[in-house]
């Protein structure tokens, strides 16, 4: 005799399973759909900097205390003048965000072969806001003002000899999200110019090109 009663709750639990199966599928593709549309996002707000091209133009900034410097395409600033270290870089932003400086990390030499970025103690604020648009070029500046720091004795030194300096840049986008660092390298090239190369990307709240 033929239990109806056992078969009709079978195939009720039957299609239960296979809803649950299908909700859960359904899920699971509505998360990865919600995450590939949040990486497009940040990768549409994500900041790239590099140095800017030769053929850019030449950019003025004013430090705080009144001294100004001239950075032209590709190139950048490196001066000792009445005990303060005058430091600038011209960049071009090859990212579709907007990049923001945040700060930065300063060694003497070409510290290309390095593999790790200075830590966080060895980063200095910044003392303003910079912002690079996307597709566009902009500064970093910054200075060495305290005789007692030990990076302003060898930085005036590397400065004075004509030798390799090592600046590593730290930005984020305008929400203060997609944490970089930039390895840049100054070289003299003349008398009284410097050219700036860069060398290495570190992506802190992600997955890095490399």
């Amino acid at each position: 005799m033929t239990d109806w009663a056992t078969i009709s709750s079978l195939a009720t639990g039957a299609g239960t399973l296979v809803l649950a199966v299908a909700t859960f599928a359904s899920v699971r593709s509505a998360n990865r759909s919600a995450r590939v549309a949040e990486l497009a996002l940040e990768e549409q707000r994500r900041p790239v900097l590099v140095p800017s091209r030769m053929n850019d133009p030449d950019q003025k900034i004013m430090f705080v205390d009144g001294h100004w410097i001239h950075v032209s395409g590709s190139g950048a600033v490196a001066e000792h003048v009445d005990n303060v270290v005058y430091l600038a870089i011209g960049l071009r932003n090859v990212g579709a965000g907007i990049g923001v400086l945040q700060s930065w990390a300063i060694h003497p030499g070409r510290e290309s072969t390095r593999t790790d970025h200075a830590v966080d103690g060895e980063f200095r604020a910044l003392s303003r806001d910079l912002y690079i648009p996307a597709g566009d070029i902009g500064l970093w500046q910054g200075a060495l003002r305290d005789p007692s720091d030990r990076m302003h004795g060898e930085i005036a030194a590397a400065v004075r000899r004509r030798e390799p300096i090592t600046i590593e840049l730290l930005y984020t986008d305008q929400v203060g999200g997609q944490r970089t660092i930039s390895r840049f390298v100054l070289t003299p090239v003349a008398e009284d110019r410097w050219l700036t190369s860069v060398n290495r990307h570190w992506y802190l709240d992600g997955s890095g090109p490399r």
